[in-house]
């Protein structure tokens, strides 16, 4: 039992450290001896716990980058009260959040999308897994914004779900192209107009 829990702590360290080399350098970038050179780890003791980077990567994705995206945008989704309250609190109060460290690298998911998306099926359906669980969380709120009259009922909620989160997802991603944040005040501004014309 010590074992196991020894062990799961130095994978938990590994997954850490990878994330952040990915993070910063890119997943292409980032070798296992990078990895192993910031958890100050033997090839031996590595090579134990991940058989390759390909099963790394599908780790940080499934217990880091899920992680991000659940408890910063999916989990807010399920809070009770008024729909369009949560809808707009959600988007708007986690692009405020970001440190400027997260401006300048991006979001993560995003990161990975762009960088791997096509490059091994098993990443394609490990990110598309997080998409679809987050569409689906807006969609059901936005079908209770419905009920609640506080969104117009002819409005397609899967349509609007998608467009949410591919315009949360694409600011994040031309934001490393600026030293501030005035095009985050642009799409927030925009965001806030396009909420507004759901409403009936």
């Amino acid at each position: 039992m010590q074992q196991e829990l020894k062990s799961e702590i130095t994978k938990q360290h590994i997954v850490h450290e990878a994330f952040n080399l990915f993070y910063k350098n890119g997943f292409k970038s980032t070798s296992i001896n990078d990895v192993m050179k910031a958890t100050k780890m033997s090839k031996g003791a590595f090579y134990h716990h991940y058989k390759s980077k390909h099963q790394l990567g599908l780790e940080v994705i499934e217990l880091k980058i899920q992680k991000r995206v659940y408890d910063g945008m999916i989990l807010p989704l399920k809070e009770p009260g008024h729909a369009m309250e949560i809808l707009q609190s959600t988007f708007l109060n986690r692009i405020k959040s970001f440190s400027f460290y997260d401006k300048q690298n991006g979001c993560p998911m995003n990161n990975f999308i762009n960088e791997i998306g096509n490059y091994e099926s098993s990443y394609q359906l490990a990110l598309k897994n997080i998409v679809e669980k987050w569409k689906k969380e807006l969609v059901i709120l936005i079908e209770k914004g419905k009920k609640q009259n506080a969104i117009k009922k002819e409005i397609a909620s899967e349509a609007v779900a998608i467009y949410l989160i591919s315009a949360f997802e694409g600011i994040r991603g031309i934001r490393k192209l600026y030293d501030n944040d005035s095009i985050l005040d642009q799409y927030i501004s925009g965001l806030s107009l396009y909420l507004n014309q759901l409403k009936p």
